[in-house]
């Protein structure tokens, strides 16, 4: 293998390598049409026909350790979670743009993978990636690839989604199981064999949360538990909207091979990360309606009702264990698994 194989610093000098590189190959295999990517630094875009309602921005950075893991890889991983961020605020996704700080001596082919794997992604979620940038740093300063990427939806008219709506009386529905991409990640990372079904989650959660509004457009929170879980998300909905959080042990949908996993590794599955999970919170008389139409979602298939908003105490999350005792369950403190998207 030569280093026509491979990124080099010159490859982000803004010269004729990272054009070749760009128009050559990023292009081609990322972009939906959009063919000014890269000849200016904005993109303007127009608004959909006939579509009111307001913006909805988003960013994050992906650094996950490894780039590459079971059920999927950095490229859907950024994607998937930026659709999914827009998603949860009630708005559908449009566009998304990427950043690639790329380390000097990566594998091209390597490269080209995840970025057919965005292009995967972003066609599944129906948004179009429409600007981006690339730089090359040196070797040993980026751990191969990190990717930023930020997003821009449209949250319909009538539709409010927030943390601080919940009331008391309000059922909590998952989608699925937890804890899935927290322990897919972790398996490689530590090189550990838990089974053929331990695979992340990563999914896009765009069409899942459109099937809960048609039935519920009065749905008071959604989220995706990602980095601290499930019981992250849930303390940080019970501390805005001041009230308290009962959960149902009995009821959460953990694979059996997660749990073994989590349980090797001294882990609770409540609080390891998802990728493609989402949290809805909704009225009680609309339980049944949105639990029916999330399970006819190729991901919501799973979905349960696992727990209910209380009066209090005020910000406290609570569950019922297994043995029919109550346990407080609190916000991860520091970071239980690192580098994990």
């Amino acid at each position: 293998m030569n280093d026509t194989d491979k990124i080099l610093l010159g490859h982000g000098s803004g010269g004729r390598m990272m054009r070749e590189l760009i128009e050559g190959k990023l292009l081609p295999a990322l972009t939906g049409g959009y063919a000014r990517l890269g000849a200016d630094d904005s993109a303007v875009l127009p608004m959909p026909v006939g579509m009111g309602g307001r913006l909805a921005i988003t960013t994050d950075s992906y650094v996950v350790n490894p780039i590459f893991f079971p059920g999927g890889d950095i490229g859907d991983l950024a994607v998937n979670g930026t659709v999914n961020d827009l998603a949860m605020s009630g708005a559908t996704p449009l566009y998304i743009t990427c950043g690639l700080i790329v380390e000097e001596g990566f594998l091209i082919s390597d490269l080209m993978r995840v970025i057919a794997s965005m292009r995967r992604a972003a066609d599944e979620a129906g948004v179009s990636i429409v600007a981006g940038d690339t730089k090359v740093v040196d070797r040993g300063k980026a751990d191969r690839l990190f990717v930023n990427t930020s997003g821009v939806g449209v949250v319909p008219d009538g539709i409010d989604v927030s943390s601080s709506n919940l009331r008391p009386g309000d059922k909590i529905i998952i989608s699925g199981s937890i804890g899935d991409h927290g322990m897919a990640v972790m398996s490689v990372r530590e090189g550990l064999e838990f089974g053929a079904d331990l695979v992340s989650d990563t999914a896009p959660l765009n069409f899942l949360v459109r099937d809960i509004l048609d039935v519920c457009p009065e749905v008071h929170a959604m989220r995706d538990p990602t980095r601290g879980g499930v019981t992250s998300t849930l303390c940080e909905f019970a501390a805005s909207s001041k009230v308290g959080i009962l959960l149902d042990e009995k009821v959460l949908p953990v694979k059996d091979t997660v749990r073994g996993a989590c349980e090797l590794l001294g882990l609770d599955p409540l609080y390891v990360a998802n990728e493609g999970k989402l949290i809805a919170v909704v009225p009680p008389d609309k339980a049944d309606a949105v639990l029916a139409a999330m399970r006819a979602n190729r991901y919501g298939a799973g979905s349960a009702i696992i727990g209910e908003v209380t009066d209090g105490p005020a910000g406290r999350v609570m569950i019922k264990t297994l043995i029919g005792g109550t346990r407080v369950v609190d916000m991860l403190t520091g970071e239980q698994l690192p580098r994990i998207c």
